[in-house]
Formats: C-alpha cells, sequence, structure tokens
C-alpha cells in the first residue's frame, strides 16, 4: 500500500446575522462565519487536506469563490467531491485529526457532534477521527472572537 499526508488550513471571519456551521454540525452561537459558501472552516481544511494529499491543488483551485456555482453552498458537497474524485483515482482517507481554533464559543460540548459527523462524511470509524478545541488565549484575530480557524492533518491510502 502507499500512504500520503495532506495538511490543510482555513480561517474565517465572524459576523452576525450568519449560522455558525463547523464540521457539517451547527453550532449554537450569536454569529457565523463569513464566506462564499456556508463557510464551514473544519470541512474547508479536511478538503484542502485531501487535496494536497492527492496532489490536486487546493480548494481555491477545486471550488473557486469567484464562481456563482458555489455561492452560499453546504461545505459538505466540497468534501464529497473532493472524496469522490480521490476514491476515481484509487485513494481513501485513513484518519483525519483536526484542530479548531475559537476563543467563543467554547466547542467543548459539541467536539463529539463533529467527530461523528466527520467519520459519517469521510467514511471513517470514530476512532479514525480526532476533533481538538484551542482557544486564541485572547491574542490576535481569533483570539479576540472575531473569526475562527482550522488545520486538518490527513493520511490516505491507495490499495
Amino acid at each position: 500500500m502507499t500512504f500520503r499526508v495532506g495538511s490543510g488550513h482555513d480561517t474565517h471571519r465572524l459576523a452576525e446575522g450568519r449560522s455558525l456551521i463547523l464540521g457539517g454540525v451547527i453550532v449554537p452561537h450569536t454569529k457565523g462565519l463569513v464566506g462564499h459558501s456556508d463557510a464551514d472552516a473544519v470541512l474547508h481544511a479536511i478538503t484542502d487536506a485531501l487535496l494536497g494529499a492527492a496532489a490536486l491543488g487546493d480548494i481555491g483551485d477545486a471550488y473557486p469563490d469567484t464562481d456563482p456555482k458555489w455561492k452560499n453552498a453546504d461545505s459538505r458537497l466540497f468534501l464529497t467531491e473532493t472524496l469522490a474524485k480521490l476514491n476515481q483515482m484509487g485513494w481513501k482517507p485513513v484518519n483525519v485529526d483536526v484542530t479548531i481554533f475559537a476563543q467563543e464559543p467554547k466547542l467543548s460540548s459539541v467536539k463529539a457532534a463533529i467527530k461523528s459527523s466527520l467519520a459519517h462524511l469521510l467514511g471513517l470509524d470514530a476512532n479514525c477521527v480526532n476533533v481538538k478545541a484551542k482557544t486564541g488565549e485572547k491574542v490576535g484575530h481569533i483570539g479576540r472572537g472575531e473569526a475562527i480557524g482550522c488545520h486538518a492533518v490527513v493520511l490516505i491510502e491507495k490499495a
């Protein structure tokens, strides 16, 4: 078997009047992430990591925010389309490790739901998905509660 590792990152600013969606889960909060799509930073980071592992560029190449087709798109679509591309190439995910950076809201109560959602979307056992949450320690745009970021690492295999 052949293995590859991919790394992805995404950050979106927070604003009132938007739903906060992380890893395909609606998270209760007074603000949501702003973007061309639903701005799910977790799914964007994972999609970016998968694309990188398969040497397919990045999420901006595959799903450009200049394309009206992706306006207000559900980010689960980006992930499922990317998984289909990898599958056609003979690749499948093995595991994923995600770190969400958010000063607010606190994510401890939703980490299990995000993990379950990601396992379902990726077709993985829950023990192959890890979700961590970190604050910004009140430093920078994340620490001031202006944005949420995510970093994801994936391992893919080719049989």
